[in-house]
């Protein structure tokens, strides 16, 4: 009995022990999330400028967001169009550089450290302003056009045609952090799978669809997951290179949502903005963790 107690108190020591080390995160997901969504749930029912107190008005934001707001919706279709472009290539990208890097090569380590540099800086304000002025009225890209006898009297940024796939190149060339996870999964497929398929006179592209890929599935999921979600919150290259133009060709939804409530101050509408877009990310998400059993291979679950 007293072994019991004895256990139960040294349990109990051990917990407060965890909780103490918890705390910083804790204070810190409860003054920095917690405690702001719920109020940012509370003013998306409200009329809310900033100025006046907040008027609840239920659910007239999101009846205005699908019913009156065009503006909201070709901010949808732009992020829509960038995610659905961005996500396959940077994650094709990523693959196909991981597999160069998988292979021994000299200065191995460099090419990886300025492969993954891009995805540290690739999301500033400073390159931001490096990508505009390269594909602005006098920059590089309209310079190498002229060169190749293209000639082009408005900018790639400044035609609606081309101005997000700009943005969307810029995206691409953040490859690094998929490139890198990719690159540690290719590490743990075992040799012995390839060193069966060359006996078996397997040529490259069926090793790669029949063993490379299958292996990857997990890999390929989480970094899925990932990308999609970082792809909705798009926000600093829209802002910085194009502040959403030309004609709203590049007006993603988070500088929409930004618009909203700090150039109009309309805070109760941004705030049912932005949790319309929690709403389809947690869509998006569920529809991939429901559809992985068809294409997700773990091998701990082989039968």
């Amino acid at each position: 009995m007293r072994s019991k107690k004895k256990k139960g108190a040294a349990g109990r020591a051990d917990n407060g022990v965890a909780y103490l080390l918890m705390l910083p995160w804790l204070v810190g997901f409860a003054g920095m999330w917690l405690v702001p969504a719920v109020i940012s749930i509370y003013y998306s029912f409200t009329d809310f400028n900033l100025l006046n107190n907040p008027r609840i008005i239920g659910l007239a934001n999101y009846v205005r967001a699908f019913t009156q707001d065009d503006t909201f919706v070709q901010a949808l279709k732009v992020t829509f169009s960038y995610v659905l472009i961005l996500v396959p290539l940077r994650l094709a990208f990523a693959l196909f550089v991981a597999m160069l890097l998988n292979k021994r090569h000299k200065g191995l380590g460099l090419y990886r450290t300025l492969y993954y540099v891009p995805s540290i800086i690739g999301g500033s304000i400073a390159v931001s302003v490096v990508w505009k002025q390269i594909f602005g009225n006098k920059g590089v890209a309209m310079t190498l056009l002229e060169v190749l006898g293209i000639h082009q009297t408005t900018s790639l940024l400044g035609n609606p045609g081309t101005s997000l796939s700009v943005i969307i190149l810029m995206g691409v060339w953040q490859f690094g952090s998929s490139m890198l996870i990719f690159l540690s999964a290719l590490k743990q497929i075992p040799h012995a799978l390839y060193e069966s398929a060359m006996v078996d006179g397997a040529r490259p592209s069926y090793t790669f669809f029949k063993i490379t890929l299958p292996m990857l599935t997990p890999t390929i999921f989480f970094n899925l997951i990932l990308q999609i979600i970082n792809g909705f919150r798009v926000f600093t290259e829209s802002y910085v290179i194009t502040d959403g133009g030309p004609l709203d060709s590049t007006l993603s939804y988070v500088l929409y949502l930004y618009r909203r409530a700090f150039t109009y101050f309309d805070m109760g509408y941004s705030c049912a903005l932005a949790w319309i877009l929690v709403a389809i990310i947690a869509v998006f998400t569920v529809i991939i963790f429901k559809t992985q059993k068809n294409w997700v291979y773990y091998e701990s679950e082989e039968g």
